[in-house]
C-alpha cells in the first residue's frame, strides 16, 4: 500500500520500533510511546541519572504532575489514523464486517467488502452497502472504493481536528498569543478570556511561514556543521602526519644506538601513541558531538517539513511555538565552538640529550605535546643531538 508505507517511518516509535501507543512529545521535538518513555524515565530516576532524550541526550524536566503530563503529540496520533484508514481502504479482497463472522457457520461463504466507511470504520460489501445507504442515519456517511490507493491530501481531510489535552472531548479552534497555546473553546472560556486570541485557521499561515524560516536556518546550521567537521578532520590528520613525522625521527635516533637502547624505543613509542590517543579522544569527542547536533537538525527539518505539508491546522499551531524555541536550540552553537576553540592546535617535538644512561628520557629526549594558542601551521620539532656531540657513559 503506498501511501500506508508513506505513512510508517512517521508511525515507528524509536524505542520500541512498534507502532506508537499514546504518543508523547518531548521539548526536544522527539516523540515516545508514553509506556516506553516511562519505563525510559523510571530506569532513569532509579540510577539517579538526569533525564535526557533518548534520541538527542537534549536535557528535559517533566512535568509537575509526572510523564503522563508530557503533552500528546496529536500531529502523530493524526498520521496514525491516517495509516490506519490508508491500510482499510487500499486492502483488496477483504471480507464484509458488516455481514460477516459471528454466530454463524464458519463455513458460510463471506461477501467481499467493495467499500470502506469513515464514520462507522467497517468495511462493507454491495449488499450492505445499499443498506447503510438507505437508513437516514448513515446515508450521509464518506464511502471510500476499497483497494484504490488514497493521496495524503485526501487523508487529511479526512482525519478528524485535532482535541484539546484539557478537554479530550472538545477539538482544537482557537489560539492564544499570550499563552502561546492552541486551546478549545472550554479553555478559552475558563482560562483564557480576556487573553489576545485568534481562529488557529487565522494563524496556519503565519506558522507555516515562520516554520520554514526555522527550517532554513537549521539547514544553514547543518552546513555549519559540516564545515566544523572538515575543519576538525584537517585538524586530525595534520595532527597524525605530526605525530608519524616524530616516530620516524625518533626510529632514525634509535637505529644509531640500537645494541644499547632498544628497550627505550619501545618506551619512548608507547609515550607517543599515549599522547596520540589522548589527542584524537579529545578530537573524536568534539566530532560526535557535532554530528549529534547535525542529526537533531536533520531530525528537526524532516519533521518540520513533514508537518507543515501534511499537519492541519491544530498540529501546526500546536506544535509552532515549541518547535521554534527548539529551532533556536539547535542554533546555539557556542558550547559547541567554545569547545572546539578548547581543541587547540598541538605541536608534537622531541628534545634530544647527550647523555646514554640506562633512562629513556634522559638517553634520547623528552616527548612534548605544546599548546599553539594562536592556531599556527603544524609543525612538529625533533631536536637530535649530532654524533659529535654524544657522551657516552
Amino acid at each position: 500500500m503506498a501511501t500506508a508505507k508513506q505513512l510508517d517511518e512517521l508511525a515507528e516509535c524509536p524505542i520500541c520500533t512498534d507502532v506508537y501507543t499514546d504518543p508523547r512529545v518531548l521539548p526536544c521535538v522527539h516523540t515516545f510511546c508514553l509506556k516506553c518513555i516511562r519505563k525510559y524515565i523510571e530506569e532513569k530516576e532509579s540510577k539517579k541519572e538526569e533525564l535526557v532524550c533518548p534520541m538527542c541526550r537534549t536535557k528535559f524536566t517533566l512535568p509537575g504532575n509526572g510523564v503522563g503530563e508530557l503533552p500528546k503529540n496529536f500531529f502523530v496520533n493524526n498520521f496514525l489514523q491516517m495509516k490506519e484508514l490508508s491500510l482499510s481502504v487500499e486492502t483488496k479482497e477483504s471480507p464484509c464486517e458488516a455481514c460477516a463472522g459471528g454466530d454463524g457457520d464458519e463455513s458460510e461463504v463471506q461477501n467481499v467488502a467493495s467499500v470502506y466507511c469513515v464514520e462507522c470504520q467497517m468495511k462493507l460489501c454491495h449488499i450492505c452497502e445499499r443498506s447503510h445507504k438507505a437508513v437516514k442515519l448513515t446515508r450521509s456517511h464518506k464511502l471510500l472504493k476499497t483497494g484504490d490507493q488514497i493521496s495524503t491530501e485526501t487523508l487529511l481531510q479526512l482525519v478528524p481536528p485535532g482535541y484539546c489535552n484539557q478537554h479530550e472531548d472538545k477539538s482544537i479552534e482557537i489560539y492564544c498569543f499570550e499563552c502561546k497555546s492552541a486551546i478549545c473553546m472550554m479553555c478559552y472560556v475558563e482560562l483564557h478570556n480576556g487573553h489576545q486570541c485568534s481562529d488557529v485557521n487565522k494563524v496556519e499561515g503565519d506558522f507555516r511561514k515562520q516554520m520554514g524560516g526555522d527550517v532554513e536556518q537549521v539547514t544553514t546550521g547543518v552546513e555549519k556543521c559540516k564545515g566544523m567537521l572538515q575543519n576538525l578532520e584537517k585538524e586530525k590528520n595534520e595532527f597524525i602526519e605530526s605525530v608519524a613525522k616524530t616516530g620516524s625521527e625518533i626510529g632514525e635516533k634509535t637505529q644509531q644506538l640500537k645494541q644499547l637502547i632498544d628497550r627505550h624505543e619501545e618506551q619512548l613509542m608507547g609515550e607517543l601513541s599515549s599522547m596520540k590517543q589522548k589527542r584524537m579522544k579529545e578530537i573524536d569527542s568534539l566530532r560526535e558531538e557535532i554530528e549529534r547536533r547535525m542529526v537533531s537538525m536533520e531530525s528537526y527539518n524532516k519533521y518540520v517539513n513533514e508537518l507543515r505539508q501534511k499537519g492541519t491546522a491544530c498540529d501546526v499551531a500546536s506544535a509552532a511555538n515549541g518547535l521554534h524555541d527548539r529551532a533556536e536550540e539547535l542554533l546555539k552553537f557556542y558550547i559547541i565552538e567554545r569547545s572546539l576553540a578548547d581543541v587547540d592546535h598541538s605541536d608534537v617535538t622531541f628534545s634530544s640529550s647527550n647523555y646514554v644512561i640506562d633512562d629513556a628520557g634522559k638517553t634520547l629526549g623528552q616527548l612534548n605535546c605544546n599548546v599553539v594558542k594562536e592556531r599556527e601551521l603544524t609543525h612538529i620539532i625533533f631536536n637530535m643531538p649530532s654524533d659529535n656531540n654524544l657522551v657516552l657513559l
